[in-house]
C-alpha cells in the first residue's frame, strides 16, 4: 500500500504541472523541529521581528501551536517584509523577507515536495 507521501512524490514526478490543494496534513512536530534546526538564525527577520533565538525560548509550545493551526487550516502566513537591494547597474531589486515561522513552514513544504521516495 502506498503512503500519502509516496503518492505525492509520484504525482509530482509524473505530472507536468501538478496541483496540490493541501499538504499540511503531512506536517508534524518532528518535521517542524527538524526544520527549525536547519533554518539559518543569522538571516534577516520578517515584519514580526522574531528571531530564531526568540522563537526557541518556547520552542515546543510554538511548534505545537503551529502544528495545531496547520491541522485546523487556520494558519495564515504573514506578509513578507519588502526591502530593496541595489544591483550593480544602479537599479534596485525587490526582496521579500518572510517571518521566522513562515520560513519553518516553507522549509517543511519544500522537504515534502522534494521527497525522494
Amino acid at each position: 500500500m502506498e503512503t500519502k507521501l509516496e503518492r505525492i512524490a509520484s504525482k509530482s514526478a509524473n505530472t507536468k504541472r501538478p496541483e496540490f490543494t493541501s499538504l499540511y496534513h503531512l506536517i508534524n512536530n518532528e518535521l517542524l523541529m527538524q526544520c527549525h534546526k536547519e533554518v539559518d538564525g543569522n538571516k534577516a527577520v520578517g515584519i514580526d521581528e522574531i528571531t530564531k533565538r526568540e522563537y526557541s525560548e518556547n520552542l515546543e509550545g510554538n511548534i505545537e501551536n503551529l502544528v495545531d493551526r496547520l491541522k485546523r487550516k487556520s494558519y495564515k502566513p504573514m506578509p513578507s517584509l519588502r526591502v530593496y537591494i541595489p544591483k550593480s547597474n544602479g537599479k534596485m531589486r525587490p526582496l521579500g523577507i518572510a517571518c521566522y515561522e513562515d520560513k519553518i513552514v516553507q522549509l517543511a513544504l519544500k522537504k515534502i515536495l522534494e521527497a525522494d521516495i
